[in-house]
Protein backbone atom coordinates (compact mmCIF):
# COMPACT_ATOMS: atom_id res chain seq x y z
CA UNK A 1 0.00 0.00 0.00
CA UNK A 2 1.36 3.33 -1.02
CA UNK A 3 1.53 6.73 0.85
CA UNK A 4 -2.00 7.79 -0.96
CA UNK A 5 -3.80 5.05 -0.89
CA UNK A 6 -2.83 4.61 3.00
CA UNK A 7 -3.86 8.61 3.54
CA UNK A 8 -7.44 7.33 1.71
CA UNK A 9 -7.82 4.58 4.42
CA UNK A 10 -7.46 6.81 7.19
CA UNK A 11 -9.60 9.43 5.37
CA UNK A 12 -12.03 6.35 5.17
CA UNK A 13 -11.71 5.40 8.80
CA UNK A 14 -12.95 9.23 9.81
CA UNK A 15 -15.65 9.77 7.47
CA UNK A 16 -16.93 5.81 8.47
CA UNK A 17 -16.41 7.41 12.73
CA UNK A 18 -18.64 10.84 11.40
CA UNK A 19 -15.97 13.18 12.74
CA UNK A 20 -18.44 16.09 13.92
CA UNK A 21 -16.14 18.90 11.76
CA UNK A 22 -18.46 21.97 14.27
CA UNK A 23 -16.02 20.51 17.00
CA UNK A 24 -12.53 21.56 17.97
CA UNK A 25 -11.54 17.72 17.46
CA UNK A 26 -13.12 17.28 14.80
CA UNK A 27 -11.96 20.58 12.64
CA UNK A 28 -8.31 19.60 13.99
CA UNK A 29 -8.68 16.02 12.34
CA UNK A 30 -10.38 17.14 9.29
CA UNK A 31 -6.87 20.01 8.64
CA UNK A 32 -4.50 17.03 9.63
CA UNK A 33 -6.17 14.94 6.71
CA UNK A 34 -5.99 17.49 4.23
CA UNK A 35 -2.50 18.41 5.41
CA UNK A 36 -1.73 14.65 4.78
CA UNK A 37 -3.62 14.17 1.35
CA UNK A 38 -1.69 17.53 0.11
CA UNK A 39 1.85 15.54 1.68
CA UNK A 40 0.90 12.60 -0.39
CA UNK A 41 -0.02 14.36 -3.18
CA UNK A 42 3.70 15.84 -3.55
CA UNK A 43 5.21 12.96 -2.47
CA UNK A 44 3.84 11.16 -5.48
CA UNK A 45 5.36 14.01 -7.79
CA UNK A 46 8.98 14.19 -6.28
CA UNK A 47 8.56 10.24 -6.80
CA UNK A 48 7.68 10.61 -10.05
CA UNK A 49 10.04 13.73 -11.32
CA UNK A 50 13.09 11.23 -9.57
CA UNK A 51 12.29 8.64 -11.91
CA UNK A 52 12.17 11.01 -14.69
CA UNK A 53 15.82 11.89 -13.69
CA UNK A 54 16.67 8.49 -13.11
CA UNK A 55 15.96 7.74 -16.75
CA UNK A 56 17.92 10.74 -17.79
CA UNK A 57 20.58 9.87 -16.08
CA UNK A 58 20.51 6.39 -17.31
CA UNK A 59 20.51 7.68 -20.96
CA UNK A 60 23.52 9.97 -19.92
CA UNK A 61 25.46 6.93 -18.62
CA UNK A 62 24.63 5.30 -22.01
CA UNK A 63 25.84 7.63 -24.23
CA UNK A 64 28.87 8.57 -22.56
CA UNK A 65 29.62 4.95 -22.61
CA UNK A 66 28.65 4.55 -26.04
CA UNK A 67 31.75 8.02 -26.62
CA UNK A 68 34.07 5.66 -24.51
CA UNK A 69 33.72 3.09 -26.83
CA UNK A 70 33.93 5.18 -29.92
CA UNK A 71 36.79 7.05 -28.40
CA UNK A 72 38.58 4.32 -26.88
CA UNK A 73 37.40 0.79 -28.66
CA UNK A 74 37.57 -1.85 -27.20
CA UNK A 75 41.38 -1.77 -25.89
CA UNK A 76 40.41 -0.50 -22.74
CA UNK A 77 40.62 -3.72 -21.14
CA UNK A 78 44.35 -3.65 -22.25
CA UNK A 79 45.52 -0.80 -20.15
CA UNK A 80 49.39 -0.34 -18.46
CA UNK A 81 47.53 -0.05 -15.17
CA UNK A 82 47.92 -3.32 -14.22
CA UNK A 83 44.27 -4.27 -13.83
CA UNK A 84 43.80 -6.94 -16.12
CA UNK A 85 45.04 -8.98 -13.86
CA UNK A 86 42.09 -8.51 -11.47
CA UNK A 87 38.92 -10.55 -12.15
CA UNK A 88 36.30 -8.23 -13.06
CA UNK A 89 32.71 -8.75 -12.75
CA UNK A 90 29.70 -7.28 -14.45
CA UNK A 91 26.46 -6.60 -12.11
CA UNK A 92 22.91 -5.77 -13.05
CA UNK A 93 21.01 -3.54 -10.54
CA UNK A 94 17.42 -5.29 -10.11
CA UNK A 95 16.14 -2.07 -9.56
CA UNK A 96 17.17 0.10 -12.56
CA UNK A 97 18.46 -2.37 -14.62
CA UNK A 98 22.03 -0.42 -14.28
CA UNK A 99 25.06 -2.58 -15.09
CA UNK A 100 28.21 -1.92 -12.77
CA UNK A 101 32.20 -3.49 -13.51
CA UNK A 102 32.93 -4.63 -9.91
CA UNK A 103 36.38 -6.22 -8.46
CA UNK A 104 36.20 -9.71 -6.47
CA UNK A 105 37.09 -7.27 -3.64
CA UNK A 106 34.00 -5.52 -4.23
CA UNK A 107 31.37 -8.65 -3.84
CA UNK A 108 33.86 -9.85 -0.86
CA UNK A 109 32.84 -6.61 1.24
CA UNK A 110 29.21 -8.22 0.78
CA UNK A 111 27.15 -4.99 -0.42
CA UNK A 112 27.23 -2.00 -2.35
CA UNK A 113 24.83 0.56 -3.24
CA UNK A 114 23.92 0.80 -7.10
CA UNK A 115 25.90 4.40 -7.93
CA UNK A 116 22.79 4.91 -10.35
CA UNK A 117 19.58 4.49 -8.36
CA UNK A 118 21.15 4.10 -4.68
CA UNK A 119 19.62 0.37 -4.42
CA UNK A 120 21.80 -1.48 -1.91
CA UNK A 121 22.83 -4.68 -4.00
CA UNK A 122 23.99 -7.65 -1.33
CA UNK A 123 26.29 -10.76 -2.52
CA UNK A 124 25.81 -14.02 -0.91
CA UNK A 125 29.00 -15.95 -0.91
CA UNK A 126 28.32 -18.81 1.00
CA UNK A 127 27.94 -21.01 -1.89
CA UNK A 128 31.48 -20.12 -3.00
CA UNK A 129 32.50 -20.99 0.32
CA UNK A 130 31.22 -24.08 0.95
CA UNK A 131 32.94 -24.98 -2.25
CA UNK A 132 36.48 -24.33 -0.85
CA UNK A 133 35.63 -26.59 2.48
Amino acid sequence: MNISEKVSYIKGLAEGMKLDESTNEGKLLTAILDALTDIAYQLEEVDADLNDMADVVGDIDETVAELEEAVYGDDDDHCDCGCEDEDMYEITCPKCDNSIVVDFDVIASGEILCPNCGEPLEFDLSELEDEED
